[in-house]
């Protein structure tokens, strides 16, 4: 069967949980004999053409496809917004992948910077699809339901002003920003619903204005014209039900990720009372990661208390990267290791006593806390949904005060006084990437052989 994946970005230059979950897929749907191709977008520079954007490579001995996506103008968009979610030039080639490749069956991962246009092309071809959400993209623009102050957020409001205003407020100096933080989203959705494909009424930025207000009704639309949608966890599934998905074609099923134990039986982890605490924390360097929360939280925490080392890059956050840098270079408990092949993370998570899982959005469950959970290792983590679902306070870990670096460091101190040992033997092992494409099988009404 010729099955292909789509997803936002790819290896080797993007390594997070959503690569890492749509690579463990394709290996597995190719060691059972399918034929895989991979389409994929890349940030990249404002300067090319519209006929340089495209390109394909091998990596892993798959063919992946791959666009150039900018927020520019191009093919005959302008609107920045909407090149960002329903993608015009992305869409054209995607056609072109489509004859070459001719898919029985495609299966998204993530469809930010390819656009929902190739999930309209597929079901006009009456090709299958489903989709397996990692964030929240599909219903908020950030995909993070965050608002500009770091306040989470519910999601959009019927006439997405909510949203139209929080792009304002990042388009705008803090002055002005300021002042439309006093403009009601009400008003401001009506406002956009009123003057939208309007030739007489004209304000600036207006096409970004119509597009945002467009947005959810274009994504939500374009769901329900698939015949599966994959959802990791409960508050995901609500999430997609609240706004409008038919609930026939949602399946809640948790993530599946490649275990690669050389010795089947993990010790349990144990703590010894004079001893340092090894914490760890491993992800993408990025503002709502949370890793300026577990930095605070040592740095409060008496000398030689517990160390933390640092597993991630964030090549897309330089700044933020720098202040984590700069926040912990006089501490000598806090370590910056880099980032390691995929298939070292066992060996990583038998240097940590506990893993650090500091966000500061509603998490969609990330890989990294099954990760620990496949090792045996207890887990401190945002008391946030995604987070919730897996680690149970006081069982195989601890939750606490999201954003609250003194709440995370007095969990942190609780350690010592924990039978760290029986949370190590609570954990609960996780799905293997060979079951979760048994539970896809399932949904796509494939029959094994």
């Amino acid at each position: 069967m010729r099955i292909l994946l789509t997803v936002h970005q790819f290896f080797p230059d993007f390594k997070a949980g959503t690569e890492v979950l749509t690579l463990s897929v394709a290996k597995e749907l190719i060691r059972r004999g399918h034929e895989v191709c991979i389409f994929t977008g890349y940030p990249c520079e404002n300067s090319l053409g519209d006929d340089e954007r495209f390109d394909e490579y091998i990596y892993d001995e798959i063919t992946v496809y791959r666009f150039y996506h900018s927020y520019v103008p191009m093919l005959t968009q302008t609107s920045l917004i909407e090149i960002g979610y329903n993608n015009q030039l992305s869409k054209k080639h995607f056609s072109h992948i489509l004859k070459i490749f001719k898919p029985e069956l495609v299966h998204h991962f993530h469809l930010n910077r390819l656009g929902v246009g190739i999930i309209n092309l597929l079901a006009d071809h009456d090709i299958p699809q489903y989709f397996t959400p990692t964030d929240f993209w599909m219903i908020c623009p950030t995909a993070q339901l965050i608002l500009k102050d770091g306040q989470f957020c519910l999601g959009p409001d019927k006439l997405s002003g909510n949203c139209i205003k929080h792009f304002a407020q990042n388009s705008v100096s803090d002055f002005n920003a300021k002042v439309i933080s006093f403009i009601p989203d009400s008003l401001i959705g009506e406002i956009a619903k009123i003057t939208k494909g309007s030739k007489i009424i004209h304000f600036p930025m207006q096409n970004e204005v119509e597009a945002m207000s467009s947005r959810l009704e274009n994504t939500i639309s374009a769901l329900n014209r698939m015949q599966g949608i994959v959802a990791p966890n409960r508050f995901m599934v609500d999430l997609f039900l609240r706004y409008g998905v038919n609930r026939r074609i949602v399946h809640e099923v948790n993530f599946g990720i490649d275990i690669h134990k050389e010795n089947v039986n993990i010790p349990l982890k144990k703590l010894n009372a004079d001893a340092c605490i090894r914490l760890g924390f491993i992800g993408t360097l990025a503002p709502h990661k949370g890793c300026h929360i577990a930095i605070e939280a040592v740095k409060s925490l008496p000398d030689g208390f517990a160390s933390l080392d640092i597993y991630g890059s964030g090549p897309d956050f330089p700044e933020y990267v720098k202040s984590l840098e700069d926040s912990a270079m006089a501490n000598s408990n806090i370590k910056f290791c880099g980032t390691f092949p995929n298939n070292n993370i066992f060996a990583i998570f038998e240097t940590i006593d506990v893993l650090i899982v500091p966000s500061v959005w509603f998490e969609n469950t990330p890989l990294v806390v099954y990760s620990a959970q496949a090792s045996n290792c207890p887990v401190i983590g945002s008391d946030l949904p995604g987070i919730s679902a897996v680690i149970k306070h006081g069982i195989n870990g601890l939750l606490f005060k999201a954003g609250d670096s003194d709440d995370l460091s007095d969990k942190i101190k609780r350690i010592k006084d924990i039978d760290v040992t029986a949370m190590s033997a609570c954990a609960i092992q996780p799905k293997t990437s060979v079951q979760y494409v048994n539970d896809l099988y399932d949904i796509w009404g494939v029959v094994e052989g």
